[in-house]
């Protein structure tokens, strides 16, 4: 049975620096659970209530009143479960399969922007995503929950971004950068390998990364919308990557 100190440790994990430092995360709510421990990640510890333990059939979860649970977690709702994770070791990026599409996020700074890029990227059978080292934690509570799952499902690489992407290209992938004054995708021929970088939706992509010349697309407008947030633009995008692999 936890003490207080427990307790209290599984509340610091709320910040980024204690994540940091211990290599710990937290997963809540039934559904992410669920997906967790399909997922086979490393599970620290399960701190849930006598009624979610039973539905969800963990044996080794610690039983506590709602109330705690409420303190433990960071959700408004659904903190009738909470785990704690082990962060996946360091992997380094490896180069580009022959048909792999990669996605590239660029100074994103919005938690729930990148989860939910994340379960674009699953839907879409994206395996991996590249952010320069000044985007938002992957590990955020509000990223885990937006992804809805992907987390464990999608690789995240945090890397000097215009280096690893002018070495890909070196290697033999397109580099496509999203940009409203690029060309319509529907108008382009779609190669793979590629990597399609994405930035954020107030500043676009950084200045390092524009000076690689990457070719710019863009999803065409047909209202009077002025932009689309980085997931919008994402899933449109990846639409019709997919769409021209598909189509004979």
């Amino acid at each position: 049975m936890s003490t207080k100190a427990d307790l209290k440790f599984v509340r610091s994990l709320h910040q980024k620096k204690v994540r940091d430092a211990e290599g710990l995360f937290l997963v809540q709510g039934p559904k992410l659970v669920g997906e967790l421990l399909a997922s086979g990640w490393p599970v620290r510890s399960l701190h849930a209530t006598a009624e979610m333990a039973a539905q969800l059939r963990l044996n080794d979860a610690e039983v506590l009143p709602a109330h705690e649970l409420d303190r433990l977690g960071t959700l408004e709702n659904g903190n009738s479960v909470v785990a704690v994770v082990e962060r996946p070791a360091f992997r380094v990026f490896a180069p580009l399969g022959t048909d792999e599409l990669v996605l590239a996020l660029d100074g994103v700074a919005d938690p729930g922007n990148l989860g939910t890029v994340l379960r674009i990227a699953d839907w879409f059978g994206i395996g991996r995503v590249l952010c320069d080292r000044g985007s938002v934690e992957v590990f955020n509570p509000k990223c885990v929950q937006a992804s809805m799952g992907a987390v464990f499902r999608v690789a995240v690489h945090y890397v000097d971004l215009a280096t690893v992407l002018e070495r890909e290209r070196a290697a033999g992938a397109t580099l496509y950068i999203a940009s409203m004054e690029g060309k319509s995708a529907f108008d382009l021929q779609l190669r793979r390998p590629a990597i399609l970088v994405l930035g954020s939706e107030s500043h676009g992509v950084s200045t390092a990364v524009r000076a690689l010349r990457g070719e710019t697309l863009s999803v065409p407008r047909v209202g009077a919308a002025e932009s689309l947030n980085v997931a919008m633009a994402a899933s449109a995008l990846c639409m019709e990557f997919t769409r021209q692999r598909t189509t004979p």
